[in-house]
């Protein structure tokens, strides 16, 4: 007989429908605190460079809006449909079953502004504390309930019905809002700085990698050559059959390396065969879709850690008077690179061939302690954009676990 074990509540919580929350908070439906609004339907011939902007989901990034791919219409745009500054507008319908629920909280930007059919407005007076429990584990399992079995959807109906933990004091709730919103405002603030630093090390790679600036003390010639004159490439066969999980070794592969050149090796093998070395280059030879990652040039950093999988070229210096880290920043620089995939073939699968990469040109400082000097400028940058990205990452976990126990009341604020 299974013998089921009660839940100890803590003194001053209560149990609920949703879980335990404190005496003095209530689980409430979203339609007892607001109300979904549905968006403006309009057809293609309305659609302007001008006019209206109908916010969708792609106005939608990271809990925030975003205005990369707007949508304009020139039509009388009904007062129902127009967004006012504190609405939470929620991706109801899509393509993607995974944007079902992402949100963001609508400011004076686009007050007066439309909202397009695939969407929904939560309007409430309490949406700054709303708009929270919208992105927590809670509401999120929700909405993944109830995504339509046929279309991907969620409606009205069900947003009304979904139940939020609800502090019943005003205090609390704009205070626990408030902690949030300075997480958000830090994380927005790294997001500006990587970004601005990404920009700076383009800049830099322009200016260093065609010798339009150079370093201080160097000023001897640069001249042009072909790749396959200064690197070697090989290849070799399949390693799947010898994929796993508990390998000493990963495998570099045509899925190991990102279309900005990282890698990002994830499968594993006991088998030793191949073994990269430090210096050692691997270039994606193959990919499906839209190819970014061809024609990429991943830097191996360490000894007898990686091994050579299928689809990637290895180059290697043919010669002692050769900085290869110099020579994965040029390769996935803006400019080989764009010649490179120009030579790309295929529809359903893409490749680049041994040749085309041989015969690629390049101009390369002749004075390899030049080479040497540019490398460590760029990767100087890589560094420090990597700590960045490390403390983003650590803000954006920390958000989620101060939502898990703020926004059920777990820790209170005093």
């Amino acid at each position: 007989m299974i013998q089921q074990t009660a839940q100890r509540i803590p003194t001053g919580y209560k149990n609920s429908n949703i879980g335990v929350l404190p005496d003095d908070w209530d689980a409430k439906p979203l339609g007892d605190l607001g109300e979904c609004l549905i968006g403006l339907t309009y057809k293609p011939e309305d659609v302007k460079e001008y006019g209206t902007l109908v916010l969708r989901s792609s106005n939608i990034f990271d809990g925030r809006l975003a205005f990369d791919d707007n949508v304009y219409v020139d039509l009388k745009v009904p007062e129902r449909v127009k967004v006012r500054r504190g609405d939470i507008l929620i991706c109801v319908r899509n393509g993607s079953r995974d944007l079902i629920g992402k949100c963001a909280l609508v400011d004076a930007r686009v007050e007066g502004e439309a909202f397009g059919a695939f969407m929904s407005v939560f309007r409430s007076s309490h949406s700054s504390f709303i708009f929270y429990q919208f992105q927590s584990n809670l509401v999120q399992r929700q909405i993944r309930e109830n995504i339509g079995a046929t279309i991907n959807q969620i409606t009205n109906k069900h947003l009304n019905s979904f139940s939020i933990p609800f502090p019943i004091e005003v205090k609390e709730r704009t205070s626990i809002a408030s902690v949030l919103s300075d997480v958000d405002t830090l994380i927005a603030s790294l997001e500006k700085l990587i970004a601005k630093k990404r920009a700076i090390k383009q800049g830099a790679m322009q200016e260093l990698l065609t010798g339009k600036r150079r370093l201080l003390g160097f000023s001897g010639n640069w001249k042009k050559k072909k790749l396959g004159d200064i690197l070697l490439l090989s290849a070799t066969y399949s390693k799947t059959k010898f994929i796993d999980e508990g390998g000493n070794y990963l495998i570099m592969d045509m899925g190991s390396v990102s279309s900005g050149g990282q890698m990002i090796a994830s499968k594993r093998t006991f088998l030793s065969a191949d073994l990269l070395k430090i210096g050692d280059l691997v270039m994606p030879k193959d990919d499906i879709g839209g190819g970014n990652i061809i024609g990429k040039a991943a830097y191996i950093n360490q000894d007898n850690k990686y091994v050579l999988g299928d689809h990637v070229y290895k180059l290697s210096a043919k010669t002692p008077e050769t900085d290869t880290l110099f020579f994965s920043y040029l390769i996935n620089g803006y400019a080989v690179n764009r010649e490179l995939r120009k030579k790309v073939a295929g529809s359903a699968q893409l490749g680049l061939g041994r040749k085309s990469v041989e015969e690629q040109d390049v101009k390369i400082p002749e004075e390899k302690t030049e080479q040497t000097a540019i490398a460590k400028v760029l990767s100087d940058m890589d560094a420090e954009i990597i700590q960045l990205e490390q403390k983003l990452a650590k803000y954006r976990m920390l958000k989620q676990g101060m939502m898990q126990v703020l926004l059920m009341g777990k820790v209170r604020l005093v």
